[in-house]
């Protein structure tokens, strides 16, 4: 294979071929092989590596850890070894339960992620097969219908009415006529005609097109690699980020402080330094991002198995958060499955004429599958071996018909469906029941009358059309005119039988349904109604045209139907939605679709939609049913309410217990907690932490969206914090004043008290509601109890005198016992005042 010149619009195909190696079968499998192992796979950039090596190292990466390490080091060869050795076992093993987590749901998610993989239909060893977009190279034949999105820039070999939207690269907003032709070399992209370009999709037509480069060779991997591009962050991904930040400027400015005041005081300077250092673990949530990825991951796998694919896992909040879900009607409030009810005449009568018409339409059409073509050719089969097919004019969403060319006992017929308006526009004439054709300008009244019948029992209403074209026309769009009007199509797509239940359960969680559908908006009432929208608000696609973006604001809330909607006018809709204070969904599985769900807070596709659609999307149903997003919703609000229960945990007794440790080391002639005694506390606590995703969740968290609200969170961890400390000051008063402790049994007293009312803490803040009313998950109670056991238990083992410890007489434990009982039930009535007050 040679390297092909840049400007390979400028070359003949079959040069081209030559050049690349190629042929029009395509590749043998053997060397698109070797090719992926020459030129690597077709992504614009690696997919970020998650072997064991990369995200054992990403564990040890943050500069707080790094300069433990150091100082342990340093400690080792200076001070005593033992200490060293156990502060670095405790980071150590710390460093080991994280990238367990993470490398766990690295590969779940990887896994999810396959199922929805986009695919290119490829010549392989000289037979069309469907592989990942990825497996693409250069040289490779590929087929392309509507709605594929390219995979890599080509060269197109041969085309029918091909129209490709290349919005993503050049801004323009009509699709662009595309056909085998050679340009100049100095040839503009836009007006590259005869080439297609990574990442741009097919709006319509078929083609057959050169693959010549591929992943960052290609003109979006360039553009891409200039702008290193990176999706928006999400509300949640931003609050998350903005959190980080605060408690990293607290945990540094109280670091900093402690040890500048520890070294006045002439302390030992290394003490103090790792002392400070130790604090930072402690206070910071160096945890927060692989629990929240965990607990994100997890959360994606529970929704899998409610048939949900989360493609972007920080849309799982957005998913929750979500108040409005707008949606077409087939597949989610029908079933789906279009199904032909009769052919009729214009008089409204059977008609075998016009059946046959329009399957000779439906049979002969290659441009993509749809449920109509199919309803029609499965209706009733007919005998076309009379027939040949001589060229087609692919449906387009402008002209909204197709037509077909047809030789038939030595004459061209042309047969042309589609919506009845758009028939009609072509139309010179018509054809009534007996045969005899008029004006159609006389029956326009009685044709739009029974159009209305149609439509007002909730049938969709389809016109055919056909016209005899003299054998040297040249076939094209300007032939679809002065043509005879055959008659309707009537179509029905029956309601799900339980879609009425779903909409109820979808108003109890707080979600209105809008639905915008193309249909006429007679079709779109009656639907209405029988899925249980009665006297839903209608706005047409025409009204909406005549409405102000501000007077949209003021009007979509109260809509709930949007008939006879234009592609795009579905984007001005989700936007409106947004603008008007709410979190949208769009679910979509169409070409004109893409858009829409890229507007949208939460882009919701199917497994069965068109590439491009699927691309777009954040979240893909592998079922087209409301009922599957009901599910989806609830799995993804609970996965967003045990976020929020680590944020809050490393709020409140955690961060309360370090805050305490770093004020009392002031006024204290010891230090309150031997570095690694504090690096002991950080760990033990955070295993029940690591549970949280397993974590059972409360109806009531789950009943309506809930929103990041950073404020609810600080107040949240100032409320608790102070609870904390003023325990954690009784604690140190007791231990001196009333048990007058040493200062091994003062540490051992500390240290058994804070880890011990941190885990247990944990069972109360989890849920808003009493601790003996909410039932905890169970990995989440036992992971609870177990460190409570352990930490009483660890005084008394044989590792007590390593770890600075020792055993505790029985009033410490009693009093210890003490503490905590009234720290719970403290924290108990302050957790109910602080939810009557602040709502969240």
């Amino acid at each position: 294979m040679n390297q092909p010149p840049v400007e390979f619009w400028s070359l003949p195909a079959e040069d081209l071929l030559k050049m690349l190696g190629s042929t029009k079968e395509g590749l043998s499998s053997a060397e698109a092989k070797r090719r992926i192992a020459l030129l690597g796979t077709n992504q614009l950039r690696p997919a970020k590596s998650s072997s064991a090596l990369s995200l054992l190292i990403s564990q040890f990466k943050s500069p707080i850890i790094l300069i433990l390490l150091f100082a342990t080091i340093l400690s080792f060869f200076l001070h005593d070894r033992v200490d060293a050795f156990i502060i670095l076992s405790i980071v150590i093993v710390s460093g080991l339960l994280g990238f367990w987590q993470e490398y766990s749901a690295s590969n779940a998610i990887k896994k999810l992620l396959s199922i929805v993989q986009t695919k290119a239909a490829v010549m392989r060893n000289g037979t069309l097969v469907d592989i990942y977009v990825e497996e693409v190279v250069p040289g490779d034949i590929v087929k392309l219908n509507a709605g594929d999105i390219i995979p890599g820039d080509s060269l197109v070999l041969d085309s029918n009415d091909l129209f490709v939207d290349e919005a993503i690269l050049t801004g323009e907003t009509f699709p662009v006529e595309k056909a085998p032709v050679v340009l100049p070399r100095d040839t503009q992209l836009s007006q590259r005609t005869n080439s297609l370009w990574m990442g741009t999709h097919v709006v319509n037509g078929i083609a057959s097109v050169l693959i010549v480069h591929t992943g960052k060779d290609t003109e979006l991997g360039k553009v891409s690699e200039r702008l290193k591009l990176r999706p928006l962050e999400t509300e949640f991904e931003l609050g998350i980020r903005r959190f980080g930040y605060f408690l990293m400027e607290v945990t540094l400015l109280l670091v900093v402080s402690i040890f500048a005041i520890n070294v006045y005081l002439v302390r030992p300077v290394l003490d103090s330094f790792l002392f400070s250092l130790a604090l930072a673990v402690g206070l910071t949530p160096q945890l927060l991002p692989a629990i929240i990825s965990i607990n994100l991951s997890h959360g994606a796998k529970r929704m899998a198995e409610k048939k949900v694919i989360v493609k972007r896992l920080s849309s799982i909040e957005n998913f929750g958060s979500m108040n409005v879900i707008c949606s077409d009607k087939t597949g989610t409030l029908t079933e789906g499955v279009v199904q032909l009810k009769s052919a009729l005449d214009i008089d409204g009568s059977e008609s075998e004429k016009v059946l046959l018409n329009a399957y000779i339409n439906a049979f002969y059409e290659t441009g993509f599958q749809n449920p109509i073509d199919e309803a029609i050719r499965s209706y009733r089969r007919h005998d076309l071996s009379g027939y040949n097919k001589l060229k087609e004019i692919p449906y387009d969403f402008i002209r909204k018909r197709l037509s077909i060319l047809v030789s038939h006992d030595n004459k061209s017929l042309m047969v042309t469906k589609g919506a009845l308006q758009n028939i009609l526009d072509i139309c010179r004439k018509v054809e009534a029941s007996d045969g005899t054709i008029s004006d159609i300008s006389t029956m326009l009244g009685l044709i739009q009358k029974k159009f209305e019948e149609f439509s007002n029992n909730g049938f969709r209403t389809l016109g055919v059309a056909y016209r005899n074209i003299p054998p040297d026309s040249q076939f094209g769009k300007d032939e679809e005119t002065e043509m005879t009007f055959s008659g309707f199509l009537i179509l029905f797509d029956p309601p799900k039988p339980n879609v009425i239940n779903t909409i109820i359960n979808l108003k109890k969680l707080g979600v209105a349904l809008k639905v915008i559908t193309g249909d006429n908006h007679l079709v779109a009432a009656n639907v209405s109604r029988q899925v249980g929208l009665n006297n839903a608000k209608i706005l047409t696609g025409s009204e909406l045209g005549r409405l102000s973006d501000a007077s949209l604001i003021r009007k979509v809330g109260e809509v709930e139907v949007f008939a006879e909607i234009e592609p795009n006018q579905k984007e001005r809709i989700i936007i409106a939605l947004k603008k008007a204070g709410n979190v949208v969904g769009y679910m979509g599985d169409g070409i004109n679709d893409a858009s829409a769900i890229h507007a949208a807070d939460v882009g919701i596709s199917v497994h069965s939609a068109v590439d491009v659609a699927k691309e777009a999307a954040d979240i893909v149903l592998l079922e087209k049913d409301l009922g599957v997003l009901v599910q989806g919703v609830l799995e993804g609000r609970a996965t967003f309410a045990n976020t929020l229960k680590y944020v809050f945990m490393a709020t409140s007794a955690n961060f309360g217990n370090m805050f305490s440790m770093a004020g009392v080391s002031l006024i204290l002639p010891f230090l309150p907690l031997l570095p690694k005694q504090i690096l002991l506390t950080n760990l033990m606590t955070d295993f029940p932490e690591m549970t949280i995703a397993t974590d059972s969740v409360d109806q009531e968290m789950i009943s309506r969206p809930r929103r990041w609200d950073i404020k609810v969170i600080r107040k949240f961890m100032i409320t608790f914090g102070i609870v904390s400390s003023l325990f954690d000051y009784l604690t140190f008063g007791l231990l001196l004043l009333f048990l007058n402790a040493t200062e091994i049994q003062f540490r051992t007293g500390w240290f058994v008290e804070s880890v011990v009312s941190a885990s247990l803490i944990v069972l109360i803040i989890r849920s808003r509601m009493p601790a003996f009313k909410s039932r905890p998950g169970k990995y989440l109670l036992i992971t609870t109890l177990s460190i409570a056991i352990i930490t009483l238990g660890l005084p008394y083992s044989p590792v007590a005198g390593i770890l600075g410890f020792a055993p505790l007489p029985l009033s410490f434990i009693l009093l210890i016992g003490l503490i905590v009982l009234l720290y719970i039930i403290t924290a108990e009535i302050v957790k109910k005042i602080f939810y009557e007050r602040v709502r969240f």
